[in-house]
């Protein structure tokens, strides 16, 4: 069977070949940390897949932060109101969901995890 060819590596000025993407040098890093990557599983389960994720897309079409401001913005994410941090209840618990769109999501996303840094950060000044 034929190899893909090999191509430059997509990092700019570096020549290495490689089959895709980035060379070992330059492969970005997965930034999440370890506690995150402990429960990322839960988003693979058929609950989340078949279950929790579509149903309450169906339930709250709209974002919900939108729509406090009066905008009719189409959902495309489900967020935990109340993040789980890996606890099994609190992640199946629907009336722990709500519908968000891609940029409300993410801007709720950096806040969390800049109240969480500030909170780290303020015990080490102790």
């Amino acid at each position: 069977m034929a190899q893909k060819p090999l191509r430059p590596c997509r990092h700019p000025g570096c020549t290495a070949l490689v089959p895709d993407g980035y060379c070992d040098r330059h492969r970005p890093k997965d930034n999440r940390s370890n506690e995150a990557k402990s429960w990322h599983w839960m988003y693979l389960t058929p609950e989340w897949t078949e279950d929790l994720r579509p149903g309450q897309l169906l339930r709250e079409p709209f974002c919900r932060e939108c729509a406090r401001h009066g905008d009719r913005t189409p959902a495309t994410e489900v967020d935990h109101i109340q993040p789980h941090r890996g606890d099994w209840a609190v992640f199946m618990d629907r009336g722990n969901l709500q519908s968000l769109c891609h940029s409300c999501h993410s801007r709720k996303t950096m806040a969390e995890m800049r109240q969480k840094r500030d909170a780290l950060c303020a015990r080490w000044r102790r």
